[in-house]
């Protein structure tokens, strides 16, 4: 019997279509200290969770399910079908997955206790961002955030579980349903970004080793409603229109972090009159974007200190945010705790 070595074949005839989720998953299970399979499982999960969320997305103009659902969440904010599906939909996966003890959603008041203790991980989520957009096609997206719990395992969840700052995270991710759906995560090693293939159902490396460029020309805020920002802001502002900085602004939080992360830029929701506190939520926004933005070398704050360095304290924490371009945020703070101090010393 002879056996012949295994030499690929032409290319121009089957092109490779690269490296799964799935595969990268497992590749990088050794990156973990404490590798066991279930983080790698969890992360499948959630990538299955975002497949039908997806599906549902891509219908929901044919299937009746843009529009608003009838109901407000715990934020105030009208909740729309969509977001319930896609709480629905993420909160099953992750409890038929196993691998998780508890769930912090945007759309639900209190923590899901999913009454599994022997999960390791508490995840944070925001279901579905921008999805107001949805009635109009523009992109929206899923955050997610995964922690180790610190209490035992075996033990019922306690808030010391949920309560963790963004520093311990050991994965961050969001999903991008646009003109591609794409899914990025981070471990800690690096950011990655995968394309969903629909045809084949899988999603393929397209995005390795994402790395945010150190400055850009994009700055990314609602200036409808400028008239309350702070005097240092207003300033930034002005200098970004005198660099002939272009105003990108899509008031989806995913989208615009995604294209200020490829191309270079900031992204600020700041204090307002109205909300003093920020609006983006601390546990389920803004710290999953700041691990990856770190880990893009990005540089993520609240005006005053490192995003991922702030305890919560209640579980619909807000926050203030500017998040992007190291250079750019630098510039922005600088403006800021200028007018600051000036105020102060008056």
């Amino acid at each position: 019997m002879k056996i012949k070595p295994y030499i690929p074949n032409d290319t121009s005839l089957a092109y490779s279509v690269g490296v799964t989720l799935d595969r990268f998953i497992k590749k990088k299970q050794d990156d973990f200290p404490f590798a066991s399979g279930e983080l790698s499982q969890l992360l499948r999960d959630i990538a299955l969770a975002a497949k039908i969320v997806n599906r549902e997305t891509n219908r929901a103009g044919l299937a009746n399910i843009g529009g608003a659902f009838g109901h407000t969440n715990v934020q105030g904010e009208e909740q729309q079908k969509l977001d319930v599906i896609a709480n629905i939909r993420f909160t099953r996966a992750l409890t038929k997955g196993g691998e998780v003890c508890a769930i912090v959603s945007e759309e639900d008041d209190e923590v899901i206790d999913l009454q599994n203790s022997s999960g390791k991980y508490v995840v944070a989520i925001d279901p579905l961002d921008g999805s107001s957009n949805i009635d109009v096609n523009i992109s929206i997206g899923t955050i997610f955030s995964i922690y180790r719990r610190v209490t035992p395992v075996g033990s019922p969840i306690q808030l010391e579980d949920i309560m963790q700052p963004g520093n311990q995270q050991v994965a961050a991710g969001y999903v991008l349903y646009g003109s591609s759906t794409m899914l990025v995560y981070t471990t800690g090693c690096g950011v990655n970004g995968f394309t969903y293939e629909q045809s084949l159902g899988e999603f393929f490396l397209s995005h390795p080793d994402m790395k945010a460029p150190l400055s850009g020309n994009i700055y990314s805020i609602n200036e409808g409603v400028s008239n309350t920002f702070s005097q240092g802001l207003s300033d930034y502002i002005t200098y970004c229109k005198s660099k002939n900085y272009s105003a990108r602004y899509i008031g989806s939080l995913v989208a615009d972090f995604h294209r200020n992360l490829l191309k270079g830029g900031i992204y600020i929701y700041p204090e307002t009159k109205k909300n003093p506190k920020g609006k983006l939520r601390l546990l389920y926004e803004a710290n999953a974007l700041a691990f990856i933005a770190e880990q893009a070398g990005a540089d993520a704050t609240d005006g005053i200190q490192r995003i991922l360095d702030i305890q919560p304290t209640s579980l619909h924490q807000r926050t203030p945010l500017y998040i992007g371009s190291k250079s750019m945020v630098d510039e922005a703070l600088s403006f800021i705790s200028k007018k600051s101090s000036v105020q102060e010393n008056h």
